[in-house]
């Protein structure tokens, strides 16, 4: 696997929108790098995030996490937690999940089970078929 040139970030691909203010960016980046680990297999050209939140602060507040990687779906989370900070672990927790469940999907050699199960008809290899047959002949 080749790496990639110009890794994605939170601190670069992050953007505010309705709700928060550029002032609050920075703290917000330092909840969410914690992702960085799993954005760096894409290249920060083709990634963009954007947190959002209905109604700060007050009861029902809705904080929303879209993140837009290039040749994926657009990934959408959100959470109704009533603290702004649990909110945004939150949707942070819930995008790094879905993201390595995007990966995993798409990339399924590198899981055993994805790979053992996604092949039918191949219960026993052909050439066990082969070493049985001259055996069986042998002893009849």
């Amino acid at each position: 696997m080749s790496a990639v040139a110009n890794p994605a970030t939170v601190a670069e691909c992050l953007r505010v929108g309705a709700g928060f203010s550029q002032g609050d960016r920075n703290w917000i980046a330092e909840q969410f790098a914690t992702l960085d680990a799993r954005l760096a297999s894409f290249h920060a050209d083709a990634t963009e995030l954007e947190v959002s939140v209905k109604d700060r602060e007050a009861r029902g507040q809705k904080v929303t996490l879209e993140c837009w990687i290039a040749g994926r779906q657009k990934i959408v989370t959100t959470s109704s937690e009533d603290d702004l900070h649990a909110a945004l672990n939150d949707v942070r927790d819930d995008l790094r999940r879905r993201l390595n469940d995007a990966k995993t999907k798409q990339e399924p050699r590198h899981n055993k089970h994805l790979r053992e199960e996604g092949q039918p008809g191949t219960d026993a290899p052909p050439a066990d078929d082969d070493a049985e047959a001259p055996a069986q002949t042998g002893v009849a």
